[in-house]
């Protein structure tokens, strides 16, 4: 899931997977951080999620996959839209 929250003329974007979507650390990269793992990794919530907030430009537009240990690459089902490289998000 991928919640938006306006502050000012940047957005707060959270990224959020059930505990149990992967096993061991995951973590959300993609052009807003350069595609570096481990610059977001995803914290266990006490709602049962863990998530991580990205903060972008208003009105931006960003690919990103989630990168789980052990190398696994995943997709958001819940992504704005797909394309080659992944997800896409709109800021």
């Amino acid at each position: 899931m991928i919640r938006r929250q306006k502050k000012g003329d940047r957005v707060r974007l959270t990224f959020a997977l059930p505990h149990d979507a992967h096993a061991g650390a995951v973590s959300v990269v993609g052009d807003f951080n350069d595609w570096t793992p481990g610059a977001h990794t995803l914290v266990k919530r006490s709602n049962g999620t863990r998530s991580v907030v990205v903060a972008v430009p208003a009105g931006s537009r960003h690919r990103f996959r989630y990168l789980g240990e052990g190398g696994r690459w995943f997709d958001d089902a819940e992504a704005d839209g797909h394309d080659h490289l992944g997800g896409l998000v709109h800021a």
